[in-house]
């Protein structure tokens, strides 16, 4: 139902806005500040996604958790695809969201609403050297009726 809301309200929203600034300061003005907000935009999203995608490489590759940066590129991604969209509404909501800080403030209220079970990965439990081709095992002969084994794991 929101999401309802929502693809009602921002198109008249966008309406009444082209609207009242096209009224004010003619119509190509209005379409020149839309261009000129399109590029602008695309310029800073694609800078600052490309500083988000070095974040996501260095965090998966110190095995620490990537979900920060993961949604920092979301929400860059999501504030690229409203600065692309026409309208002024869409623009001031796309480039509040290339603020580092209130994505931060965004992540904080989504990450109180949502419950996630704990996971914990430890390298040192799975790491075996490169060149070695001994995996390390137990394991438990059981007898069975057609005279094949059937092996278990302890």
């Amino acid at each position: 139902m929101r999401l309802l809301i929502i693809f009602i309200a921002v198109p008249l929203i966008e309406i009444g806005l082209f609207i009242q600034v096209g009224g004010s300061i003619g119509v190509w003005p209005t379409l020149l500040i839309v261009l000129i907000t399109a590029f602008t935009g695309t310029w800073l999203v694609r800078s600052q996604g490309t500083q988000t995608l070095v974040a996501i490489q260095d965090s998966v590759k110190n095995m620490s958790n990537p979900s920060e940066p993961l949604a920092h590129g979301a929400m860059i991604l999501f504030a690229g695809a409203l600065l692309l969209t026409p309208g002024f509404f869409t623009d001031a909501v796309g480039f509040f969201l290339l603020f580092r800080p209130v994505r931060k403030s965004l992540m904080n209220i989504i990450w109180k609403r949502l419950k996630a079970n704990n996971f914990n990965f430890s390298p040192e439990q799975t790491h075996q050297p490169q060149d070695s081709d001994v995996l390390n095992g137990t394991f438990e002969e059981l007898p069975s009726d057609d005279g094949l084994s059937k092996w278990t794991k302890d």
